[in-house]
């Protein structure tokens, strides 16, 4: 055995069986073997080229347990190379189990996952039997391809070769499906685990479903398998944490904080970044910026986090502050930091800035706009008032535009009143089919403040004659760790009486404070009395009511929606803020303002 190395591999992979070397001069080949340098001290590919030369002078390369060694210390070790272990796997005559698994494992490793169910079918087509180490790495490269089709077969045939209850590869099917987005499958092969789960199969089944966006069943999960008695482990952590991101769950994200101190003694790279984007997607963005700042290494995905968390809370200044702390450590932008940046830019009304980091992206770094930098810009320049530059650069794009590219316009076009552009920016949504109700109302919000009232009816028929479904608008809010929805005119929850109630007097207080509500928003033409109660129940009034209600004085109100705030309603949380002497952060679908005394972090600019 050289080096020890088949004995590290026995962790993985089955060791391949040898036969005894009969006769003197196969005595002496081993014998010169063991004088040949450890497999697992190589440093380099050259290196184990001098070393394998000596194996073939010997006549060694033909030892199947030597083939072996050779072949798995180069296609897994550090400076492995996959296209010189393929030259070393066709010199062996009679291939086995064992190193059809070190080829698949190392092809997967190479993320070459084609490459690795090429040789599981000529595995099989040799009639050498796989076992329950083949299946693992097979699984993974069918979950790299997002391949259900052949993950449904491999899984066929792991219960044909009778590996059905191998919790390795239960687990490993676990994430297949997830990653294919088959969480129903997912969950089906989880328990029929039973009792023979790990910590693993809870990992991979949190993950499935936070791939899928299904953020409050993860979490529900999250807790039943705490409440089962589980250790904390980073990876299910991480899933958590990115389900409360999207929840806007605070409270519960920060327990998570807590159980990962107290079960982990080194929180790693990964699950640090996770907390950064908690915290900056739950409206805390100190904390997110403390932990960054504690971070003694940082990564490009790390940075990348940062820098879209001080985008959504419109701190411009600081995300190109970090920009400029990731180039000083060396490491090169990709084009998900870009957008970062372009995005901070834009929700800062940078315009300036914003063109001379996408500048900079293309002639220095090199880096090849994509139809989301595009996109960005198109954003930044429609924000700033430069509707007729956003169209051109549409216009000239070497990229087709699609939905989200015209929908930038059509909104902009909305902020700054320019109705014959929003009119070319839908018709462009119509080629590409696009089925967006909120793109009709929009437009038909343009005709109604213009009194085109028939205009504006039309697009409101043609919404029922279309077929479309509205997404209905909803507020969330999180008090003492529970979340609580509401859509507007709600009246579903069981303290709706006392909200409406605080809702009443809020308005009172409002009306004190000289407030008018702008109704000319409404689109629908009705008196002004029916357009004020349109507007006072809005969903997010309703779910600051609520907050209002159930948290104590000085505590901060942090509200999550899933549509763009208003203006009327930016105003009025704002007054809100001052006359309450709440601070308030809301995420709308675009970014966060933090209301405090009357003002709001945003600039009235968003």
């Amino acid at each position: 055995m050289v080096g020890g190395l088949a004995v590290h591999q026995t962790s993985y992979l089955i060791n391949p069986s040898s036969s005894p070397i009969q006769g003197s001069e196969q005595r002496t080949r081993e014998q010169h073997a063991s004088c040949l340098p450890s497999l697992n001290q190589i440093k380099s590919i050259e290196e184990f080229k001098q070393v394998h030369a000596q194996f073939i002078k010997l006549g060694l390369d033909q030892v199947p347990r030597h083939a072996s060694e050779l072949l798995s210390a180069c296609t897994l070790l550090h400076w492995g190379s996959m296209d010189y272990a393929r030259l070393i796997f066709d010199d062996i005559k009679d291939p086995g189990t064992y190193d059809f698994n070190t080829m698949i494992r190392g092809c997967v490793k190479d993320c070459n996952s084609v490459a690795a169910l090429h040789y599981y079918k000529e595995m099989l087509e040799r009639d050498t039997m796989p076992n329950n180490f083949t299946f693992p790495f097979v699984l993974k490269a069918c979950a790299q391809l997002s391949g259900m089709e052949e993950g449904t077969q491999v899984h066929s045939q792991a219960i044909k070769f009778g590996f059905e209850s191998d919790i390795y590869i239960q687990n490993s099917l676990i994430n297949m499906y997830g990653k294919c987005g088959e969480v129903k499958s997912s969950c089906k092969v989880f328990d029929l685990a039973g009792t023979n789960k790990t910590i693993a199969s809870w990992s991979a089944l949190l993950a499935a479903h936070t791939r899928k966006g299904l953020w409050r069943e993860c979490l529900k999960l999250f807790t039943v398998r705490n409440n089962e008695g589980w250790r904390g482990d980073d990876t299910s952590m991480v899933s958590a944490l990115t389900s409360c991101s999207h929840l806007g769950a605070l409270d519960l994200g920060r327990t998570i904080h807590c159980s990962l101190l107290r079960n982990i003694s080194e929180v790693d790279m990964t699950a640090q970044t996770a907390l950064i984007d908690m915290y900056a997607n739950c409206g805390s963005l100190e904390k997110g910026l403390e932990i960054f700042d504690r971070m003694p290494q940082k990564n490009l995905w790390t940075y990348s986090v940062m820098i879209s968390g001080l985008a959504m809370h419109g701190d411009a200044k600081g995300a190109l502050q970090i920009y400029s702390r990731m180039l000083k450590q060396g490491l090169e932008p990709d084009e998900v930091v870009y957008v970062g940046v372009l995005n901070a830019c834009s929700h800062a009304g940078r315009l300036k800035e914003g063109i001379q980091c996408f500048d900079r992206m293309r002639f220095e770094h090199q880096i090849r706009p994509t139809l989301q930098h595009y996109n960005c810009m198109v954003d930044l320049m429609g924000r700033a008032g430069k509707l007729e530059e956003a169209h051109e650069l549409i216009e000239g794009m070497p990229i087709e535009p699609d939905e989200v590219t015209w929908r930038c316009l059509l909104s902009a076009c909305k902020v700054h009143g320019n109705l014959e552009l929003a009119e070319i920016a839908y018709r462009n949504l119509l080629e590409l089919d696009s089925q967006n109700t909120g793109d009709c109302i929009i437009l038909s919000n343009m005709y109604a403040q213009a009194k085109r009232w028939e205009d504006a009816a039309k697009f409101r028929t043609d919404i029922v004659n279309r077929g479309l479904l509205q997404a209905p608008g909803f507020s969330r809010v999180e008090v003492k760790g529970k979340m609580h929805t509401f859509v507007s005119h709600d009246w579903s929850h069981p303290q709706s009486y006392q909200v409406y109630e605080m809702l009443y007097q809020m308005e009172w207080q409002l009306k004190f404070e000289g407030y008018s509500p702008d109704v000319s928003q409404i689109s629908v033409d009705v008196n002004e009395k029916e357009k004020r109660r349109t507007l006072s129940g809005q969903s997010q009034k309703l779910a600051l009511a609520f907050a209002l209600l159930n948290t104590s004085r000085g505590c901060k109100i942090r509200i999550v929606t899933n549509i763009r705030m208003s203006r009327e309603c930016h105003e009025y949380t704002a007054l809100i803020s001052k006359i309450f002497a709440r601070e308030t952060i809301i995420k709308d679908r675009h970014r966060f303002h933090h209301f405090k005394q009357g003002q709001c972090s945003c600039g009235g600019y968003w």
